[in-house]
């Protein structure tokens, strides 16, 4: 049987209130920019969700772009139907025989959410189940665990069958809850701390520092990649700013304090990124930090590091373990990329002991003794280059029939 539209359910949207119709607008355009080149395809909105009408189009790889998306919770293809009971119950009928694997046991579920329809919901239950097990003699009733879970939705527009709920990605749509930068390194954390960000309807553009010739072209190849894998989530271009850091490198290297020197970078990285962020018109960073992980991740050197910003940190990973940050690379597509074998600048001149309990009055004092910082700061800003990328053409993500997020 060929479903002929898609219901998408909102998530955190519901809970906006006065500021819901801008969420939901947003929601819009963002399901039609996702569906650009299908032809044909209508779209209806209720309350608390969108339907899709498909025309002539197969629901499946509509549906496995739309359950990318930030802000639909969840999506059934469904097979409408008008209000005429002998039509939903034939419907009903060819809608379980349709199904590819038979069940021994299922139950009906309806919804009247029109109230002017003239059976209940626990009526139609009965009127459409009975149905079916007149021309399914096979089949028995199980309302407490059945196989299959018919539900049919009554709505004043018509009727709605489906017996599939795909869970979609959830969270907000793109660029609804504001706009900051990302400090994209090229690891394993930071995509997945973006895609985090995008998924709370942050519009995000990514920074990414090298220290040219210490670090190779693959290397910014590499974050190239991970940025347009990025922007697929997002469904828009994203901007990367690359940052020239080898001359602040350097000289943070020669002032000594070995054991000091990724805090001392790390301060600057923010220094540097937060002048991007009042550029561009962004309100946060977000960074890829773990607690615990490594030794700039300890509580009292992010303390030492995050106090050379005024702006808001924003952590996504904050509390995860590796294995589940991994998990959600693998699933959102840049695991492989990120494990490619290609350095970035932090890793240049990583100290055998680094500090993980740095003292802010020492990291001033090494500051202070740098009086050409501020004007290589400046410098590095002016240096940056930045680069609109698309998306990435979907990877084997996209058809390894993955339907879970977490």
């Amino acid at each position: 049987m060929r479903y002929d539209q898609i219901i998408l359910r909102y998530g955190d949207l519901t809970v906006k209130g006065k500021n819901r119709s801008r969420f939901e607008r947003r929601m819009l355009e963002q399901v039609k920019r996702a569906l650009a080149g299908y032809e044909g395809i209508t779209f209806h909105k209720s309350f608390g969700r969108l339907n899709v009408k498909l025309g002539i189009h197969d629901y499946k790889p509509i549906a496995d772009r739309l359950k990318e998306l930030f802000g639909i919770v969840s999506l059934s293809p469904v097979v409408s139907s008008g209000h005429d009971l002998e039509e939903i119950r034939a419907t009903a009928l060819a809608l379980m025989n349709s199904l590819s694997v038979a069940p021994e046991t299922f139950k009906v579920s309806a919804k009247r959410a029109w109230k002017k329809f003239p059976h209940t919901s626990q009526e139609m239950n009965h009127l459409v189940g009975g149905h079916i097990l007149r021309h399914t003699p096979e089949l028995r009733v199980d309302v407490r665990n059945p196989q299959q879970e018919l539900r049919v939705d009554i709505q004043e527009e018509g009727v709605y069958l489906f017996c599939e709920t795909i869970q979609a990605a959830g969270g907000f749509p793109y660029g609804t809850n504001g706009k900051a930068l990302l400090l994209l390194s090229g690891g394993i954390d930071s995509p997945v701390a973006g895609w985090l960000a995008l998924r709370k309807g942050l519009e995000l553009e990514a920074v990414h520092f090298h220290s040219y010739p210490f670090t190779s072209d693959k290397a910014k190849e590499k974050v190239v990649e991970l940025a347009r894998r990025l922007s697929y989530f997002s469904g828009e271009p994203i901007k990367l700013h690359l940052v020239p850091f080898t001359d602040i490198q350097t000289a943070l290297v020669q002032a000594g304090s070995d054991n000091l020197i990724i805090t001392l970078m790390r301060r600057s990285m923010l220094r540097i990124t937060e002048r991007l962020a009042e550029q561009n018109g962004a309100q946060g960073i977000v960074t890829g930090e773990s607690l615990g992980q490594v030794a700039s991740q300890t509580l009292p050197s992010m303390d030492v590091i995050g106090r050379a910003a005024r702006m808001p940190l924003i952590k996504p990973v904050i509390m995860m373990d590796k294995q589940e940050i991994i998990k959600i690379a693998d699933r959102i597509g840049t695991f492989e990329t990120s494990i490619l074998p290609y350095e970035d600048c932090c890793t240049l001149f990583l100290p055998k002991s680094p500090s993980t309990n740095p003292n802010l009055r020492i990291v001033e004092k090494v500051e202070a003794m740098l009086p050409n910082l501020e004007a290589m700061l400046a410098a590095a800003v002016e240096g940056t280059e930045t680069q609109l990328l698309s998306s990435a053409a979907p990877s084997a993500v996209e058809s390894a029939g993955k339907d879970s997020w977490f």
